[in-house]
């Protein structure tokens, strides 16, 4: 009769979110440069998001272009507002093909997914279509935002989050949550750990675009502030350390 077998030593960890949207800015992919991405940091990010399929979560990414183009600074400077937001989608494309390549160097089946169509380089978004990837294991990168001028990437994370169902938006920063006010400015600036949508929004703090907080807050999508500078503090937010700030209701 055959020895029953030995239990395991540790159990695996489960992670508190099986699908998730990381929205990233596109200055996080400049490093210490003052233009365009820094290779080291792009795979530095690939590691932790390849760590998040490691534990099974089905991960989404929305990344903006401000390391290149910014469409509102440029209408500010005379520019066509609706010319230079697409300009901004097209240098999302480009920071999503540059996460994408990195990602895959780390072996980690990526689709780009763009709401601009532009067959050679990315797929187009079709909703059931970045569903199926996800089922499969793939990451999504979802860039050109919206497709749409006036609306921010942060709109576009709100937006594509609740498209794929996604059970939470994590919101990589240079800080390690929301304060009262800019700590970089402010030493005596205070962090929240958790805090309303509406006291956001009442309070004027720099999350994400009121637009985007309020998709949030009607479908009741949770938002988390963290550090990704930190290594480890992607995976820390997925497994439900309390890390960061939460904004719900």
């Amino acid at each position: 009769m055959p020895e029953p077998a030995a239990p395991a030593s540790a159990s695996a960890p489960v992670p508190a979110y099986s699908r998730v949207l990381l929205k990233l800015s596109g200055e996080a992919l400049m490093g210490d440069q003052q233009f365009g991405v820094d290779p080291a940091v792009a795979t530095r990010i690939a590691r932790e998001v390849g760590g998040l399929q490691a534990l099974g979560v089905q991960t989404a990414l929305v990344i903006g272009g401000g390391n290149i183009f910014r469409g509102l600074a440029a209408s500010a400077r005379g520019m066509d507002r609706a010319t230079g937001d697409y300009m901004g989608m097209l240098a999302t494309v480009i920071n999503a093909l540059a996460l994408q390549d990195a990602l895959e160097q780390q072996n980690v089946t990526t689709r780009v997914v763009t709401a601009i169509e532009m067959r050679a380089v990315a797929e187009p978004f079709i909703r059931r279509r970045a569903l199926r990837h996800l089922e499969k294991g793939r990451v999504v990168i979802f860039a050109a935002g919206t497709g749409n001028p006036y609306f921010t990437t942060d709109t576009a994370a709100a937006l594509r989050a609740m498209e794929i169902k996604a059970e939470v938006i994590l919101k990589g920063t240079k800080v390690d949550g929301i304060y009262t006010a800019d700590p970089m400015l402010e030493p005596s600036a205070v962090k929240y750990d958790t805090i309303s949508y509406l006291q956001v929004l009442e309070r004027k703090l720099r999350v994400m675009d009121a637009t985007a907080i309020s998709l949030c807050m009607d479908n009741r999508l949770p938002i988390v502030v963290f550090n990704m500078l930190e290594p480890g503090s992607m995976r820390r937010v997925v497994l439900g350390e309390p890390i960061g700030t939460t904004v719900t209701n």
